[in-house]
């Protein structure tokens, strides 16, 4: 998994703590000192107690030695995963993300020398945030994308076999990505049915901003469900987002509206079936989003598509 945010190995003299970014301790942090580990598990007698199902008694151990942050598996029953990845024993560095049961906890740099508080303050602490979560009625996992990317979510929830409904939602939008033991059978986009899964699934993978929360399964049939592994999508969602970042500068708003040029000067011989097809839909809805919907190609060939005829003076954006 893709982490931007890793800075590398622990600084010499620098202080760490774990940051949990979702979950139900959300909000929480626990300071890793030197010399000291961190057993981490659902016993009450642990360092970092951890009250949820698919965490086990004693699940992992965590300790900083020599400046180095080590996190080691204890034979848990669901495992312990650092960047998406199930971990016997790894070296932690900033900005890796740890999932633990529900919870995904990031290492983070803290200012100023190693914390002062003890395990019991930072227990204490992580008893406190759950119980006003509880309070608040906080979904089981939640968080934000700009906290933890959409593609290391999906692998993050991918390699830990993960059911439910991740649920995106940004100011303009509310996407959902049906998973099952990991994989995704189904995804949607404001409950717009005319556009396929796997269009919708490319598009969610370039939000940058918005909230999501992992929702109980929804056993509900869908009239095109897929069967895709998250590798799959991320291989070909990731390249798509590649190329459509090359172009997003020139690309006309979705709001934006599309017209044909009258009188049209080119001729329409020139134009491929695809390339045709796209014109009509713009001639027929004169809507950037509704062209993108109604396309039967990716959203990256129809924007290329869109681009050419607008460069052509084929179409005009309004």
């Amino acid at each position: 998994m893709n982490d931007t945010s890793a800075k590398g190995p622990p600084a010499k003299g620098r202080s760490y703590v774990l940051r949990f970014i979702s979950g139900k301790y959300q909000g929480g942090e626990f300071p890793v000192v030197p010399g000291k580990e961190i057993i981490v598990g659902r016993s009450s007698d642990l360092d970092m107690v951890l009250v949820e199902d698919m965490v086990s008694r004693k699940h992992a151990r965590i300790q900083m030695q020599t400046d180095a942050i080590w996190i080691e598996d204890l034979g848990s029953t669901n495992g312990t995963f650092v960047n998406g990845e199930k971990i016997k024993r790894a070296k932690l560095k900033e900005g890796d993300r740890v999932l633990i049961g529900t919870s995904i906890l990031k290492v983070i740099a803290a200012d100023g020398a190693a914390p002062e508080s003890s395990t019991t303050d930072a227990k204490r602490e992580l008893e406190s945030v759950a119980a006003q979560r509880r309070t608040s009625q906080a979904r089981t996992m939640s968080g934000a994308i700009e906290e933890v990317p959409l593609p290391d979510l999906l692998q993050l929830f991918g390699t830990s076999k993960k059911n439910g409904v991740l649920v995106i939602r940004t100011e303009d939008d509310v996407g959902r990505i049906y998973l099952r033991k990991g994989n995704i059978y189904y995804a949607q986009i404001n409950d717009i049915e005319e556009v396929p899964p796997l269009k919708s699934l490319f598009r969610m993978l370039t939000w940058q901003k918005g909230l999501f929360d992992l929702d109980p399964p929804d056993e509900r049939t869908h009239a095109n469900d897929i069967d895709v592994t998250v590798q799959e999508v991320l291989m070909e969602g990731l390249r798509q987002l590649d190329e459509f970042e090359q172009i997003r500068a020139e690309l006309p708003d979705l709001n934006a509206r599309l017209a044909m040029v009258s009188p049209l000067i080119p001729p329409l011989r020139d134009l491929k079936a695809e390339e045709l097809d796209v014109l009509q839909l713009a001639h027929n809805y004169g809507h950037m989003e509704t062209v993108l919907n109604k396309s039967l190609a990716t959203d990256l060939e129809t924007v290329r598509i869109v681009l050419k005829l607008l460069k052509a003076s084929y179409l005009r954006a309004e």
